[in-house]
């Protein structure tokens, strides 16, 4: 397994480190965001915590590629805002259409240039689903169509199996956001695109295992690890 970092935006005010991990052997290509809203900490925690796990090999990805950005909006996650303009309404809306902002632009630039097969984007979200359907925490979220619903429904029933309260349950959501990075990934790219949204009023330290776990399984049904 090899480690290499690099930057987004490098010549802007904007520039935003990422990390390329290869496996040993050929496989598919994960693009992994978090912390495109600067105020998810839990997101931003867990992919800080697989990146130390890569570089300590306590973690091994075994096959393909994973292009990891563990914190996208720098700037917000300092001031702990959500961020002004909003990262996932910048993101292309058609093929001809261009990103609107340049660190958005340059993340689907590299997404075009590998044509990832999966494309996995953590975040938070207010309220619990499996209680109010309108709202988005404990969700995986996907587009309408897309080849990655029968994944997250696996990888659904095995989280919720360990998770005792019901209303802590995860559900799988389908629906489009448009400018999002999702969206473009799925519509575009035609990636496997998911995002995974754990609720706010949950302790930290309870939705940074829910975020890991399901990175964890998400990679495992990428083939990028051994399960």
């Amino acid at each position: 397994m090899k480690i290499s970092e690099h930057l987004l935006a490098s010549h802007t005010r904007y520039k935003t480190p990422y990390y390329m991990v290869k496996g040993k052997k050929p496989g598919p290509t994960v693009i992994l965001t978090a912390g495109v809203h600067g105020n998810e900490i839990a997101s931003i925690r867990a992919a800080d915590q697989l990146l130390s796990k890569l570089r300590q090999r306590e973690f091994l990805i075994t096959r393909g590629k994973l292009i990891l950005v563990p914190i996208f909006n720098q700037a917000a996650y300092h001031k702990r805002i959500r961020g002004r303009p909003d990262l996932n309404r910048t993101f292309p809306k058609s093929s001809e259409a261009k990103a609107v902002h340049p660190l958005s632009g340059e993340l689907f630039e590299l997404a075009v240039k590998l044509q990832p097969d999966w494309y996995i984007d953590l975040h938070e979200a207010n309220g619990l689903s499996s209680i109010n359907p309108k709202r988005l925490g404990q969700t995986l979220i996907i587009n309408p169509g897309s080849k990655a619903i029968p994944a997250a429904r696996r990888i659904v029933s095995k989280l919720n199996s360990s998770i005792i309260d019901s209303t802590k349950h995860f559900t799988v959501r389908l629906k489009h956001k448009e400018g999002s990075g999702r969206t473009a990934a799925s519509r575009l790219l035609h990636a496997k695109a998911i995002t995974v949204e754990t609720c706010w009023s949950l302790p930290l330290t309870k939705r940074i295992h829910y975020q890991s776990r399901i990175v964890q399984y998400l990679l495992e049904e990428a083939h990028l690890i051994d399960s």
